[in-house]
């Protein structure tokens, strides 16, 4: 993910007018690394040149170059190295698939991406800066990642490009672009998130959410149970020790109706990755 949540620099929720911004490449460097029997691994293109660790429990790759609308350039290179996986933990897939997220609703003139006469759940996209509008923009973020980005990817791997053979997670950031300023911003947000989750679910995929608990409320607010986000688990970033990323899988969920299953913390400037011990879901 994002050096910014693995560092926890936080910062207030881009407003109208930020421009997309790329993350910073790492640029670590090494031998393979010694790795324990139950960690995982969470890489993307920050890593396309750097050595990435062997005999990983499971491995978590972003189908995204850092923004939603760009592909991650080592995608297959990365793919075939999760698939490397030794599978030692058995509540997590072997291979898993992060993707960026964002709402630029409130920038819509500075880009191309935006949607302009489409059907929602909250009824037409005119092109405005609309709760249909930003559900559309989900979907359609979701549909290219999909089918443009990670299906040739996959089959350029030699796996399997059916999506329902993994579980996704939608990475909800601060560093990526996103409505701010009221509850109805929140509002959008949420909107698009919905249309991405909407599309992968239709999809057959499992779906997952991925943030920091502040920056989840900074960008999403509140999740109402009618929301197809409420029963999503939760992949919880921002330890700076395997310890402290146990100690964040006893931290609420993202959304009421989900678990906290996953957390994530950085040693060596990489993302490694707990599976948590989850109860049954929340009645």
């Amino acid at each position: 993910m994002r050096r910014t949540v693995r560092a926890l620099a936080v910062t207030a929720v881009a407003v109208a007018g930020v421009v997309l911004a790329m993350p910073a490449t790492a640029s670590a460097e090494g031998p393979r690394r010694e790795v324990r029997p139950a960690t995982g691994y969470d890489v993307s293109h920050p890593q396309c040149a750097t050595v990435l660790p062997g005999e990983q429990a499971f491995g978590v790759v972003g189908v995204n170059g850092g923004l939603a609308t760009r592909v991650n350039p080592c995608l297959v290179e990365q793919l075939d190295w999760a698939a490397g996986s030794t599978g030692a933990v058995r509540s997590q897939p072997e291979v898993q698939l992060y993707v960026n997220t964002a709402n630029p609703g409130q920038v819509r003139d500075q880009i191309s991406t935006w949607p302009r006469a489409t059907d929602s759940p909250y009824g037409t996209c005119d092109g405005g800066n609309t709760m249909a509008c930003s559900r559309v923009y989900g979907r359609i973020r979701a549909q290219v990642t999909l089918h443009a980005f990670f299906q040739p990817a996959a089959r350029a791997a030699g796996l399997d490009d059916d999506p329902a053979g993994y579980r996704w997670w939608l990475d909800v950031e601060t560093m990526n672009t996103w409505q701010s300023g009221s509850t109805a911003a929140l509002e959008r947000n949420r909107a698009a998130l919905e249309g991405m989750a909407a599309y992968l679910q239709d999809a057959g995929v499992e779906v997952g959410l991925y943030s920091t608990g502040q920056q989840w409320r900074g960008i999403v607010g509140e999740v109402e149970r009618d929301s197809v986000l409420y029963d999503l688990d939760s992949w919880l970033a921002g330890a700076e020790s395997r310890a402290g990323a146990v100690d964040n899988c006893g931290e609420p969920p993202l959304t009421g109706g989900g678990r906290v299953v996953l957390a994530q913390y950085v040693d060596d400037d990489l993302d490694h990755d707990v599976a948590c011990r989850t109860s049954a879901r929340p009645g």
